[in-house]
């Protein structure tokens, strides 16, 4: 035990005072007859001596003021910190990713540090393994005291990228030059780096080092994914441990949908796992991200980017060449299978479902009817590419033949016959490939020496034979050629898909060609290898995508998969959005291993808080000088029962604070806390989100704002009262009729300052197509009848569109527009300078489904994807669900002229 403020137990020397004082007592009264007679022989009776209090009333007053020194005194036991830190002492932390996970401990166990250091009066260093960004270095920060260490680490997160514990080495090398030593206290996340024999050699140089950490948390890190051949294929690397682990990965959209959940599994000692989900391409294109459940932090994160989309290609098959081994397919499936989801069947077949690009090896467009079906496709965007071979050069553009049904499925008119370079009877040799020109899509590749060219269809020479031509050989004749049809493209690869007349497909080129031409097909642009791509979001420790840091810097195209994230290239988005690759924490690193044990070891988990034993000793003090003051009490004779009753009953009152339970019943909840209020519609789906909207956006206000919002309410106006609710959310349904007393009920609110926000939930009734019968024709039948239902009889004063210069758009944040779960519909408020309610619009209507994107279910997520911009609309739905709040509880008062200099500084005007 220790004492914070031992020069209090000076109070002790005042003990033999109270008990001098103390010592004497006079006597209890006593009842006595009053007889004359004993009157007079008392008269020269010697006045009673006091008699002298017990030994044990003594002893217990002298307790209660030794008790009140004691406390005053501030004695502490310690747990968990004493010896690591009782003079003045180094604290080294690991912030990278792998500490994540368990942040909350971390910072729990360095609280604990901190309030041991305050207590002992010690000051400390601190050292972070991880830097802060790109533009800060690893340095030993100088000795503080423990309340200003607490302010920088407060808000301290973990970083997305590792330590750098050889940086860390150098710092404390310096730190030992410098002379300073001491003990050393170092906050560990468990992971092996090659720097950790140096760092190990440099924390002992310093001092003793105690370490902390938790040895049997699960580090976890989602490596690179790559499409394999059954589909997307990601790596789940782990620490091993000593028993199975079981996690869930999660596949996501953009706009925080699940696709599926994909159980994982690690038997005991095993260090990765691989995971192929087995979905359709077009599911699987539309996976954003992966994540797996439970795991905090950027290493549960795997963004995708558009290398790991795949494109539906479709093989024209020939079944009168194609042989399982030498067939005109066997190469191409070869080379796309790893790229493309594959689709091989007759024309017909693949046409009937979406495709990104056809592939046709020679003979297989023979027939005008296939021809005419394939340039109506190209000529709506597809990409076709076609190989060229015996049964071309015999088709109707050869001469001699009939031009009725000239192949239009050409980029270029090609000459007949074939050429031949190399052979028994030839004096020319097979041709090499020369470099690609800067316009093509394989500007980037680099060609094998090895890549010849034995025989190809020549094109028939012209003035832009040039602009057609994406690859040539070294005596500059075409190899690949193309043209825009429509809003599509057809390519010709001169020669066969096979390598009967060139080695071209036996190559690794042969693959990066075809990958490029999908990728084109796709959108997508190609960068080159040293083109430079800016970070565009990155994530930071929490796992989210944020703008980058200060310091972040643009990487090379070809270096994504290979580097691995620093603070210079944080994990996250680079590039514009046609080419975006995506950095993430598992690239570049190798398996996981433990860190080896430096000093002293303990868990993370173990480290409490020292015990404060100064207030328990006041409550016994105060005690027993209660106890004191009803003794004396019951002796002296006096009304001891009713003030020992109200002394229990004060002390019961303060020690048993007043609950919610404690609030009678008839008093409701809304009256004693600010909520939110939604019109219950009988409509158990529409009332349950309604409900978890407005929860949602109370929470976010809260986080947010200085109001204080409970839980939201359901109402029903004509039965429950309105007054208590500042705003109140009114969904559409199709079958929404009103009463009278409803009516009644809702004008009443409005007239005395209610805002009634009325939601046609992403229907909008102003532009909706309705029938003779006046209902809506869209998805939602009758919205538009049911709002003209529930407004009939309201107070509803002239409306006019929202706009950004309407109070209602800059009452807490500067809108421009209000989405909810959708966007682009008006929302409509009381034109200004109606004097109804002091110029505040008692109703919002709208159309933009706001519950839905507020909506937040039990287990804390969203469950509701809002569209187009998912997470970034539900930010700017979340805004102007405060503004709505923050307008129903002030009013106008942001219309006030005082505000309009610092407005118009925000809005840059």
């Amino acid at each position: 035990m220790m004492l914070l403020a031992p020069w209090m137990l000076l109070g002790l020397l005042g003990l033999p005072v109270v008990w001098w004082l103390l010592h004497a007592l006079p006597p209890a009264a006593r009842s006595q007859p009053f007889p004359p007679t004993t009157l007079l022989r008392a008269l020269d009776a010697p006045p009673p001596d006091a008699t002298s209090a017990p030994l044990w009333r003594l002893l217990l007053r002298c307790l209660a003021v030794g008790l009140v020194v004691l406390g005053l005194a501030q004695p502490v036991f310690p747990r968990g910190q004493a010896g690591m830190a009782d003079a003045d002492c180094l604290i080294v932390v690991d912030n990278g990713w792998a500490a994540a996970a368990t942040w909350p401990a971390r910072v729990h166990a360095l609280d604990s540090l901190l309030d041991h250091l305050a207590r002992t009066g010690h000051s400390a260093r601190l050292l972070l393994t991880a830097p802060e960004d790109a533009l800060a270095s690893v340095t030993v920060q100088p000795a503080r005291q423990a309340q200003v260490l607490r302010g920088m680490l407060d808000p301290l997160l973990p970083r997305a990228w590792p330590v750098d514990r050889a940086a860390a080495t150098q710092a404390l090398d310096q730190l030992a030059r410098q002379g300073w030593h001491g003990p050393v206290v170092y906050i560990s996340d468990g992971l092996a780096t090659p720097a950790d024999g140096g760092f190990a050699t440099a924390l002992a140089a310093i001092g003793p080092v105690h370490e902390m950490q938790m040895p049997d948390s699960d580090i976890t890190l989602l490596a690179p994914a790559t499409n394999g051949g059954n589909g997307l294929t990601t790596r789940l690397q782990a620490v091993p441990r000593a028993h199975p682990r079981t996690w869930q990965l999660r596949l996501e959209t953009a706009t925080g949908g699940t696709l599926g959940l994909l159980p994982v599994t690690l038997a005991a000692g095993q260090t990765h796992t691989d995971i192929t989900p087995e979905l359709p391409a077009e599911l699987r294109n539309k996976i954003d991200h992966l994540s797996l459940d439970g795991m905090v932090g950027p290493a549960g994160i795997r963004l995708l980017d558009e290398r790991e989309r795949q494109h539906p290609v479709g093989l024209i098959a020939n079944a009168a060449s194609d042989t399982p081994l030498m067939g005109s397919l066997f190469y191409l499936r070869r080379a796309l299978q790893p790229v493309a989801e594959l689709r091989e069947g007759d024309l017909n077949a693949l046409l009937a479902r979406p495709l990104s690009v056809i592939i046709a090896p020679d003979g297989t467009l023979g027939s005008p009817d296939s021809r005419r079906k394939v340039e109506t496709w190209v000529r709506a965007g597809g990409t076709l590419i076609r190989f060229a071979g015996p049964l071309l050069i015999q088709g109707p553009d050869a001469p001699g033949q009939d031009q009725a049904h000239t192949d239009t499925l050409l980029p270029v008119a090609l000459m007949g016959g074939e050429r031949v370079l190399g052979g028994t009877m030839s004096w020319s040799k097979p041709e090499h490939l020369a470099p690609f020109p800067a316009a093509s899509p394989f500007h980037d590749l680099d060609i094998p020496a090895d890549v010849t060219v034995s025989r190809q269809v020549l094109a028939q020479p012209s003035t832009d034979l040039d602009s057609h031509s994406w690859a040539r050989l070294t005596d500059g004749t075409p190899l690949v050629t193309h043209t825009m049809l429509g809003a599509g493209q057809v390519v010709l690869f001169h020669v066969t898909s096979t390598a009967e007349w060139s080695n071209l497909p036996l190559s690794g080129l042969f693959v990066s060609m075809l990958t490029h031409l999908i990728d084109q097909a796709s959108g997508i642009e190609t960068p080159a290898g040293t083109t430079m791509l800016a970070p565009y979001m990155v994530l930071d420790g929490d796992g989210a995508l944020v703008s980058p840091p200060a310091g972040a810097q643009a990487l090379r195209a070809d270096a994504f998969g290979q580097t691995a994230p620093t603070p210079a290239h944080p994990p996250g988005l680079y590039g514009p959005r046609n080419s975006r690759r995506a950095l993430n924490p598992g690239d570049g690193t190798s398996a996981l291993a433990p860190q080896a044990p430096i000093g002293t070891m303990s868990d993370l988990r173990g480290q409490v808080a020292d015990i404060a034993i100064g207030p328990p000793l006041l409550v016994l003090a105060i005690l027993a000088l209660l106890a004191d003051g009803a003794i004396s009490v019951v002796q002296r004779g006096r009304r001891w029962r009713r003030g020992l009753a109200a002394g229990l009953a004060l002390a019961c009152t303060l020690a048993a604070p007043a609950r919610a339970d404690d609030i009678p019943p008839d008093v409701p909840r809304a009256a004693l806390e600010t909520r939110l209020a939604y019109i219950v519609t009988g409509h158990d789906e529409t009332d349950s989100v309604s409900r978890e909207g407005l929860q949602g956006l109370s929470d976010y206000v809260n986080a947010r704002t200085s109001a204080v919002l409970g839980h939201p309410d359901g109402v029903v106006p004509e039965h429950d009262d309105l007054s208590y609710y500042p705003l109140i959310y009114w969904p559409v349904t199709a079958d929404a009729t009103t009463t009278p007393a409803r009516t009644a009920a809702l004008n009443t609110y409005m007239r005395h300052g209610g805002i009634l926000l009325i939601d046609a939930q992403g229907q909008d009734p102003a532009t909706a197509p309705e029938n003779a019968n006046g209902n809506y024709t869209g998805s939602a039948p009758g919205t538009a009848a049911a709002l003209r239902r529930m407004t009939a009889g309201l107070d509803i004063p002239p409306l006019a569109r929202l706009d950004n210069r309407h109070v209602l758009a800059h009452t807490f944040y500067l809108l421009h527009n209000f989405p909810g779960r959708y966007d682009g519909m008006p929302v409509w408020v009381a034109q200004e300078g109606d004097s109804t309610n002091d110029g505040v619009s008692p109703v919002i209507i709208g159309s933009n489904d706001w519950a839905h994107a507020w909506a937040v279910d039990d287990t804390g997520n969203t469950p509701y994807a809002p569209v187009p911009d998912g997470a970034e609309q539900r930010v700017l739905a979340y805004r102007f669900g405060v503004n709505a709040v923050i307008y129903a509880l002030t009013g106008n008062y942001k219309a006030d002229q005082v505000h309009v200099p610092a407005l118009l500084k925000r809005l840059g005007e």
